[in-house]
């Protein structure tokens, strides 16, 4: 994984830099807390809700069918802001998915929401 400090920068298919990792904390391009990821590589929403797992190029992977229902996990403390940097390597080469997988920032970037976010959040009544 990723030293405390280093910001490594999270693509998708398309070879775009669209979330920054600060392990354990997933961080959007604007350098506000969307998710997290636990040493196993599973990656979850600010709301412990569970989103897919970090693939090769790095990318957020999930897998098109869920057979099992995954439960919710306590997100760790709120981290503060990070500012990421204002120019990211190229992508690498990055193998085709499987038709069974789907790149989450490219496909269901809502599931990677900020905290005062989604669809998922309770309702303020």
């Amino acid at each position: 994984m990723a030293t405390q400090n280093s910001i490594i920068p999270i693509y998708t298919s398309k070879g775009d830099a669209e979330a920054f990792l600060v392990y354990p904390y997933i961080y959007n391009r604007l350098g506000e807390w969307i998710g997290w990821i636990t040493p196993e590589r599973e990656i979850y929403s600010v709301l412990g809700v569970y989103v897919g797992f970090l693939g090769s190029g790095p990318r957020i992977l999930r897998k098109r069918v869920i057979e099992v229902a995954t439960s919710t996990r306590t997100p760790p403390g709120k981290p503060s802001k990070v500012y990421p940097p204002a120019s990211v390597p190229l992508a690498p080469m990055m193998a085709e998915l499987q038709y069974s997988e789907i790149d989450v920032l490219l496909d269901e970037p809502e599931r990677l929401h900020t905290a005062d976010s989604g669809e998922f959040r309770e309702d303020l009544d």
